[in-house]
């Protein structure tokens, strides 16, 4: 074995890595699913989000925006200042992405010890 290189991981696993770093989080994949379904300001956000703090929020919602999966908006012509934060393309096809994950949770749920956590 020795002088041959290690064989290398699948071609899937970049992919995956790179993946998993833009929903890694509790919350991201929440923030994903609630702003599929149209766009929030932060105060609506949060509270279709029980259990989640203002700052966690926050912080998510900011790497999500630097990862290119969501888009943050400023209304500047209200006052005070309104701002909404919506799904990019790449963040509606992220959202799709999920379904097959999600399917398979469901249905092991009751089988994978750490499931619903």
């Amino acid at each position: 074995m020795r002088g041959q290189s290690l064989p290398t991981l699948p071609s899937f696993t970049g992919g995956l890595v790179a993946a998993l770093g833009v929903i890694g989080g509790k919350w991201k994949p929440v923030i994903l699913t609630e702003l599929h379904h149209h766009p929030f300001r932060f105060g609506e956000l949060r509270r279709a989000i029980p259990g989640v703090s203002e700052k966690v929020l926050s912080q998510q919602l900011r790497e999500m925006e630097l990862d290119g999966v969501v888009h943050r908006d400023e209304c500047s012509r209200t006052l005070p200042r309104s701002v909404r934060y919506s799904l990019t393309e790449l963040g509606l096809a992220l959202h799709e992405s999920l379904r097959p994950l999600a399917a398979w949770g469901e249905q092991h749920e009751q089988r994978a010890p750490r499931a619903g956590r």
